[in-house]
């Protein structure tokens, strides 16, 4: 069975762990944000910034999806 399902289980896992690090470094920014009282602006600049990488991978995962569901591979 681990055979058959080793791409999904792999996607999966790859998946959660890539959520998992974002959580990580925006919890990191926000720690370094709060200490060093950085302005509205910044913080919103910061997030933005991490917030698009973080949507870069969804719109990489839902092209990935759309071109299988294709045929295009």
């Amino acid at each position: 069975m681990l055979a058959e399902h080793f791409e999904l289980i792999e996607s999966v896992m790859m998946n959660l762990g890539l959520l998992i690090l974002f959580l990580l470094m925006g919890f990191a920014v926000h720690d370094v944000l709060k200490k060093n009282d950085v302005p509205l602006i910044g913080r919103a600049v910061a997030y933005g910034v991490l917030g698009l990488g973080a949507l870069g991978f969804v719109a990489k995962g839902l092209i990935q999806i759309f071109w299988v569901s294709s045929g295009v591979n």
